[in-house]
């Protein structure tokens, strides 16, 4: 099989992350039916986890950069759990979460970061239902968490 998603990463000079390990009691993605779900994914950025609120001191331009760092993560996972991101017939939907003072209102803004980068790697498979929301806090501080809902052939 032709690897034309990887090739296609290849050519927009993105390289994958090596998949995180869950830091809890979870699986990092579970394929059932037809359906890969992925946990929410943190954003590590060389290596560092991006912390912070948006709207405090974690400017738009840095949580766009966290979310896309998200993205990247799930095709890590999404790869790791198929074999091949070819599989992938539809991303399905993005659910953003966004560390956030409670007059940042700019959230979607925020999660373009993982929703551009998933049409970039899947074109028009690629488009996809989300949700954008605002939280007060996230796991180990991180300032984004992205998870995501993708269908699969066999």
């Amino acid at each position: 099989m032709t690897d034309t998603i990887d090739a296609r990463l290849a050519e927009l000079g993105i390289t994958l992350p090596t998949p995180a390990a869950p830091v809890a009691s979870y699986k990092p993605a579970v394929l059932h039916n037809g359906i890969l779900t992925i946990s929410g994914q943190l954003p590590f950025i060389d290596g560092e986890l991006a912390t912070g609120k948006l709207g405090a001191d974690v400017s738009l331009e840095q949580g766009q950069a966290a979310a896309r760092a998200c993205g990247m993560m799930i095709l890590a996972q999404a790869k790791a759990a198929l074999g091949s991101l070819d599989r992938v017939t539809q991303v399905v939907k993005l659910g953003g979460f966004v560390a956030s003072v409670p007059d940042f209102h700019d959230q979607p803004k925020v999660v373009n970061g993982a929703s551009d980068l998933m049409e970039e790697a899947f074109g028009e498979l690629g488009r996809h239902a989300r949700s954008a929301v605002g939280v007060p806090v996230l796991p180990l501080n991180a300032a984004v968490e992205v998870d995501a809902i993708l269908a699969v052939k066999d």
